[in-house]
């Protein structure tokens, strides 16, 4: 099932706001769930398993596609048979809705297949 916060625009963060906390930081990460840890309240991370290499080096290039498009970059790890995406605002050295928005639209990539 799609989380509500993928069809949200993500919209980078400029700097000079808070990072989310609290309540706020808690409602948002219960709306993103499906596997998604929130780490020291500082960042999201998640793993995801693949057959092999080159499953997970494309599942790795449609997360660099989506970052490029929505301006919002990742740290990636690739491993053989895995990938995990790890995000968080640089700016403001904690988490941004942005952050949870973009770990929404990473649950809607393919993760078998071709690279498109």
């Amino acid at each position: 099932m799609e989380c509500e916060l993928a069809n949200r625009e993500c919209v980078p963060c400029r700097g000079g706001v808070p990072p989310l906390e609290g309540e706020q930081l808690r409602e948002l990460y219960d709306m993103l769930g499906n596997g998604w840890s929130l780490v020291d309240d500082h960042h999201l991370e998640k793993e995801f398993a693949f057959p092999d290499f080159r499953s997970a080096l494309q599942f790795v290039n449609r997360v660099g596609e989506l970052a490029e498009a929505v301006g919002h970059h990742p740290d990636i790890y690739l491993a053989w048979g895995r990938a995990r995406v790890t995000l968080w605002t640089h700016k403001i050295d904690g988490l941004a809705e942005a952050d949870f928005v973009f770990a929404a639209k990473v649950d809607t990539l393919p993760k078998t297949g071709s690279a498109k």
